[in-house]
């Protein structure tokens, strides 16, 4: 009789140590949520601090006076609209050309018979494999040939189309069902029409994950801007904001402003964040199903 009384006794003692790996695991993460936002929130805060705030011991957090002072020296010292308009410029016209080659070519690896399919699949595979680095050299080179250096182009057309890209959009595509295609064949539908009406609503949270993944990543590009223009009115923002860093007759020692800039940098991806959330939660949740 005394099976029973430790069978209950045993059930308490379960759900209590998983409270506490629940309590441990919650504990953890906030940890480490702390960890990835502090230098964020530091970087934000210390853009609207007055330099007496900046310079305080010990440290301020929170401004105890708000001053947008930084940007109005970031923009007298720095043609601030330009390059933005330049970042703006080539992150748009590069996540546009990635969410439209990548899909057709996702599409075609995923729905289409046609000569050479495996090996162009097995090219792509490759290609996630090399490092984007040592890409520089040869689209560099092939850039030069091509009298681009200097030029939007020169930022663009490296950048129109990548293997993660392809790759992401083609595990999504093979999750559409052949027989709705099929049925839209047999209904006279062609190949573009089935692709741009059919595929392409289907896929919506691929496309903003590719569209967020992309946009921060051609916005945040820093070696090859640097690497493909010479003159100062094609930089980029990250390209404009690192030469005026390492300035000392436009920065005089101050943080404040570099901390301003570094803000302006970082607004935009979170905008674009915060817009696209709802269907980058939804592809990244569905990522590997099918």
């Amino acid at each position: 009789m005394t099976a029973p009384a430790n069978a209950s006794d045993s059930a308490p003692r379960l759900h209590q140590g998983e409270a506490t790996r629940r309590r441990l695991l919650l504990a953890v993460l906030w940890a480490g949520m702390i960890v990835m936002i502090a230098p964020f929130l530091w970087m934000a805060l210390s853009a609207f601090k007055s330099e007496k705030d900046l310079g305080a011991s010990p440290t301020v957090w929170i401004p105890d006076e708000w001053t947008l002072i930084h940007f109005e020296k970031l923009v007298k010292l720095l043609d601030i609209g330009a390059h933005f308009f330049n970042s703006t410029l080539v992150a748009v016209v590069v996540t546009v050309c990635n969410l439209v080659f990548c899909s057709m070519l996702g599409y075609a690896l995923a729905k289409l018979n046609f000569a050479g399919k495996r090996p162009v699949f097995a090219l792509v595979m490759c290609a996630l494999m090399v490092p984007g680095n040592l890409m520089l050299m040869p689209m560099f080179v092939m850039v030069s040939k091509m009298g681009l250096i200097d030029s939007y182009a020169a930022l663009i057309l490296p950048f129109a189309a990548g293997a993660f890209g392809v790759f992401l959009m083609r595990q999504f595509m093979t999750a559409i069902p052949d027989e709705l295609l099929e049925a839209a064949r047999i209904d006279g539908a062609g190949e573009w029409f089935i692709f741009w009406r059919i595929a392409m609503p289907l896929v919506k949270p691929a496309l903003a994950t590719l569209a967020i993944f992309t946009f921060l990543q051609s916005w945040n590009n820093f070696l090859w801007p640097l690497v493909a223009t010479n003159d100062a009115d094609k930089y980029t923002l990250p390209v404009a904001l690192a030469t005026f860093a390492i300035d000392p007759t436009k920065t005089n020692g101050s943080n404040g402003v570099l901390m301003a800039g570094a803000f302006l940098v970082v607004l935009p991806v979170l905008l674009v964040f915060i817009l696209l959330q709802r269907y980058f939660t939804q592809g990244i949740a569905t990522a590997g199903l099918k």
